[in-house]
């Protein structure tokens, strides 16, 4: 008893502390009035559990990340050490000069250039997720640190000397971006927006050319590091004072764009020595170097006064090898000093880098780490301040011209540190005699570049006339949704559906049944606007939630180790296989995305979603819809179309970027960039508006003003809500998901049929759809390009043709000539291709349908060879044709005809500009044929060939052929250009046979010709082009 009583007494002495804490815990309710029935709500336990479900694995995982190189060196092979070496040692040569250079304009002796230069490129690899980036001195990192070096000398005369300050420059910077990217915080570079950019590289470029000039021209007397204005107002004042300076200065500018012009010019006069044109315009600075080299050293050696100068401006003493190893001693008052103008050389410092990265990330088809190449950067400049190097960052030029010369990994800046290595130890007695003058040629020719150009800055314009400087964001709240049905209370039988979250987030009541999507469609919605600084977290997690949850589109499993990216490590060991896994997923078709409570989008946020798409098409291997929902701010759809969004325009008319934050030079662009899309450009503030209202007008008739009150025109019942010209834009969500579960039909049944009678949101359109220009509406394959989804009408007995026919011969294929045989074994053939396509793998072990068709096939006895050729034509085959086509036509009596060819000959056509021109003969005949070929070649054009030649009348036709984007081009240069006798007859887009084909039997060939005047002839038809070489 006393036992028990003690336990009892024991039990309540623990229970009372917890009783007094939950009556304190009540009466602090009652007092600030909290409810007392408990509400289920997300609670801050919850909120931290979000943060890692797996501590332990997220350490292991946060260390390898810090070390990318060790993801790809176990891989290395001799395929990718060639495309290294090529690019390490073209990208050193170009960085020794321009090291020197740079150090110029930080106002440094040389060798801190090049012992940047060392340092940056061998550590960077060691840290790297980019293969392309080239870190090492650049024009701008140069200019911040000129203007520090004399903050703190104007504050602290002759304190410290340079080389001190600006090594102190580099660790302090190194180490604070190291820091950022250890706790994860790159984020922080979203908050600075693409045009922000832009601005910033044009005013420095413009600013470091200026103060370049004097030294160019030899001129001096006046401090070049002053305001930009007062730099420019001063030089012209000194221009009486020029010396001989400027004959080696404006001698080596002009040569270097002399060189880039040429060869530009003979790349496109002789495409295939374009890579050699391409190479000797890179390394135009080393030629220029050389020759200034030598002729300053055949002028000045014999030239020396008695006070040892020479008449022009050199460089002198340049001390060999690394003369300034030590570690690094940090002055407690050089830091105050510098601390000041830290935040700024660490904002630029971190800055140039990511958008470098990004944007080659972005062109060359990988994905970077912020805060690895953050992590990067730092460590290389905390580590290059032991060897005496400035800081360094990203170089835009070396980056691109790495990019161009095949680099596979990050490795190639091993060679090029051999090279900076080399000219250190045997080449400085060389560097004594290149003049200054020089360098500034070279500083300046590269700057220049930096400028924003007027087509760039249109580009901007386009998304955002005025891309305002909206308040720091978070990363956005969104959700992947679901669908459920709502019942009225009142009406159990009126119900309507609603998209909710598929994972519960203690709003929507976690026992109701969501519906998810079906497979093959995302649903994704933002909570709120997408700006620069959430819109890359938008495009991380929709990306990141693709890949986990749909299928890759290409088979990797046979892909060749050299063939694979540095950073595609390819299935773990022991894991599962890639393609079973891969298999288990459904493959994406749409992507639809609720813009609801988007009220902003500006610039950056409008690349991030092309980021999106391009990523993930590269990951699904076809294209992917993307459907946007509740869609009614006339900007945020200007700013989507300028994206290229909303039409049904194919993947390869796609653009990889809106407008590259520097652009590119030496012949290297961005591929898909919207000025180099296959369309032509569209007034985006106008976009199908007067096409819409003309045919309103025209349908109405006179009744149009009936229609019209003090809103505006009236729409009738049948017309669409929004404008037809974008078919992916939707009125709501419903409509939306609606339009790409009809995708996901389509596909699933293997049909790619022109649309007829609605439109993809599902309201009827009653109106014949007619097109202004010259355009084919059959619906290709995937693979090909559809042009855009315009017609949405139903059909009618006098509506125009909906397609242009293509003739195309069938080779006679030698085999067996019993004519049930051929049979059999061309319906083996389609029945293979039938079941890859639908299994989406061409092993039988990984395809059911596949395996079935086979055995049915050696059961016919239908022999391995043709089996094995069937089975590589559909692997393979991809890419030109076995693909269920339908072309549409209206023959003579408004008969309508419909064919269903299992093929595309699409691939044996290439749309191509073509303009045709009549010269007169005469006199001086050979010298305007001669200046009309090289006007014609200069604006693009690819070939050319004379058509007829008329002796009587005295007149020659040719024809020049050129890309569809270089039409206008062409057209402006033949026209506007003062050639007497010379006359347009056309200018158009054709269909140019990629290979003309020969036709042996004349009477075929006279039939075929029938053929096509008979079609021709046919008011419906608009044009016929066949691959006949008549």
């Amino acid at each position: 008893m006393h036992a028990a009583s003690s336990e009892d007494s024991h039990s309540s002495s623990t229970l009372r502390p917890a009783i007094m804490a939950e009556s304190a815990k009540r009466f602090g309710k009652r007092v600030i009035g909290y409810p007392e029935e408990k509400i289920p709500v997300v609670s801050s336990k919850d909120w931290i559990k979000n943060l890692s479900k797996d501590p332990k694995g997220d350490a292991i995982d946060y260390v390898k990340r810090l070390f990318p190189i060790f993801g790809w060196i176990t891989r290395y092979n001799l395929g990718w050490l060639t495309g290294d070496v090529i690019a390490g040692v073209t990208v050193g040569i170009v960085l020794v000069p321009q090291s020197m250079s740079y150090a110029q304009i930080a106002t440094l002796p040389p060798q801190y250039g090049l012992y940047s230069a060392f340092i940056g490129v061998l550590i960077y690899c060691l840290f790297a997720t980019s293969k392309d980036v080239s870190i090492g001195p650049v024009a701008v990192m140069s200019l911040t640190v000129s203007q520090v070096l004399k903050y703190v000398n104007d504050r602290h005369p002759n304190e410290w000397p340079s080389p001190q300050i600006a090594t102190t420059l580099s660790f302090i910077c190194g180490f604070i971006v190291l820091g950022i990217g250890l706790l994860r915080l790159g984020w922080i570079v979203e908050f600075i927006p693409a045009p922000a950019v832009a601005g910033f590289m044009t005013g420095s470029a413009i600013n470091i050319a200026s103060g370049q000039v004097p030294g160019l021209m030899g001129i001096s007397g006046f401090d070049t590091r002053a305001s930009t204005y007062l730099v420019i107002i001063n030089t012209l004042k000194g221009l009486p004072r020029t010396t001989k300076d400027a004959a080696f200065g404006l001698t080596g500018l002009f040569a270097l764009y002399a060189i880039r012009i040429v060869c530009d010019k003979l790349a496109v006069r002789f495409p295939r020595r374009a890579r050699l044109f391409f190479f000797i315009s890179v390394l135009r600075n080393g030629f220029v170097i050389i020759v200034l080299t030598l002729a300053s050293w055949l002028y000045c050696r014999h030239r020396v006064n008695s006070k040892g100068k020479y008449p022009i401006k050199i460089l002198q003493t340049v001390p060999r090898g690394f003369q300034h190893v030590r570690s690094p001693h940090i002055d407690p008052s050089l830091l105050s000093a510098l601390a000041p103008k830290l935040p700024v050389a660490t904002i630029i410092l971190l800055l140039e880098h990511i958008s470098i990265s990004k944007s080659f990330g972005r062109i060359n088809n990988y994905k970077i780490d912020p805060n690895q190449e953050l992590i990067a950067i730092g460590v290389t400049n905390t580590i290059g301040s032991v060897f005496g190097a400035y800081p360094a960052t990203g170089s835009f030029s070396r980056s691109a011209l790495k990019s161009k010369s095949g680099v596979r990994t990050p490795a190639g800046g091993i060679f090029s540190a051999i090279v900076v290595v080399v000219a250190l130890y045997g080449l400085t007695p060389a560097f004594f005699w290149i003049p200054s003058a020089g360098l500034s040629a070279v500083i300046i020719h590269a700057v220049a570049d930096l400028v924003t150009k007027p087509p760039q800055a249109f580009s901007f314009w386009r998304i955002s006339p005025l891309d305002t400087a909206p308040h720091p964001h978070r990363p956005p709240a969104r959700h992947f949704l679901g669908r459920t049905r709502i019942h009225e209370p009142q009406s159990p039988d009126v119900s309507r559906e609603v998209f909710v979250p598929l994972r519960s987030n203690n709003v929507v009541n976690p026992q109701v049944l969501v519906e998810p999507p079906p497979p093959g469609v995302v649903i994704y919605r933002f909570e709120e606007s997408t700006l620069y600084p959430n819109c890359s977290h938008m495009n991380r997690v929709l990306v990141d939630y693709v890949k986990e949850h749909t299928r890759r589109g290409k088979d990797m499993s046979q892909i060749k180790l050299s063939d694979r990216a540095w950073n595609d490590p390819g299935p773990p060991r022991g894991a599962k296989s890639e393609s079973e896994e891969n298999l288990a997923k459904p493959l994406l078709r749409a992507i639809v995305l609720d813009f609801s409570t988007v009220s902003q989008i500006d610039t950056t946020a409008v690349q991030a979603l092309i980021d999106t798409r391009n990523e993930i098409e590269r990951w699904t291997d076809h294209p992917v819809e993307f459907h946007f929902a509740t869609l009614l701010s006339p900007w945020i759809r200007r700013a989507l179309v300028a994206g290229g969004f909303g039409t049904s325009r194919g993947a390869s008319a796609s653009p990889l970027e809106i407008a590259p934050v520097v652009p590119y030079r030496d012949g290297y662009e961005a591929p898909h960039s919207i000025r180099h899309r296959d369309h032509a450009h569209v007034d985006i503030e106008a976009v199908d508006v007067d096409a819409d209202n003309d045919r309103d007008t025209k349908e109405q008739g006179s009744d149009a003003s009936d229609h019209d009150d003090a809103f505006g025109p009236r729409i009738g019942a049948s017309e669409a809500l929004l404008q037809v010209s974008t078919p992916f834009f939707h009125i709501d969500l419903s409509a939306a998901v609606r339009a790409a579960e009809r995708a996901l039909a389509r596909h699933a049944e293997g049909l790619h049929s022109v649309s007829t009678a609605s439109s993809p949101d599902g309201e009827l359109d009653d109106r014949d759809i007619k097109s202004k220009s010259l355009r084919d509406t059959t619906k290709y394959p995937e693979d090909s390009e559809p042009d855009s989804a315009l017609g949405q009408a139903r059909p009618d007995r006098d509506a125009p043709v909906k397609s242009i026919l293509h003739w195309s011969k069938i080779k006679q294929r030698k085999g067996v000539t019993d004519a049930q045989k051929s049979a059999l074994y061309g319906k083996t053939n389609r029945d293979i291709v039938v079941a890859v396509r639908a299994g989406g793998s061409a092993s039988p072990e990984q395809n059911i349908a596949l395996a079935n068709t086979l055995k049915k096939a050696r059961a016919d006895g239908v022999p391995k060879a043709n089996i094995e050729a069937a089975l590589a034509k559909a692997a393979g085959g991809k890419d030109k044709g076995d693909q269920l086509v339908i072309y549409e036509a209206m023959a003579h009596g408004s008969v309508g005809v419909m064919v269903a060819r299992f093929a595309t000959v699409g691939f044996m056509f290439q749309r191509q500009g073509c303009v045709r021109v009549a010269l007169q003969k005469g006199e001086d005949y050979n010298e305007r044929m001669e200046k009309l070929i090289d006007v014609a070649l200069a604006a693009e054009a690819e070939d050319f060939e004379e058509q007829t030649s008329t002796d009587e009348a005295g007149v020659v036709e040719m024809e020049f052929l050129c890309p569809p984007q270089s039409l206008t081009k062409l057209t402006k240069a033949i026209t506007e250009e003062p050639m007497p006798g010379v006359e347009l007859l056309s200018s158009e887009q054709i269909y140019a046979p990629a290979e003309k084909t020969e036709v042996e039997d004349e009477a075929l060939e006279s039939k075929i010709g029938e053929l096509v005047g008979e079609l021709e002839e046919t008011d419906d038809i608009l044009r016929v082009w066949t691959t006949l070489d008549a």
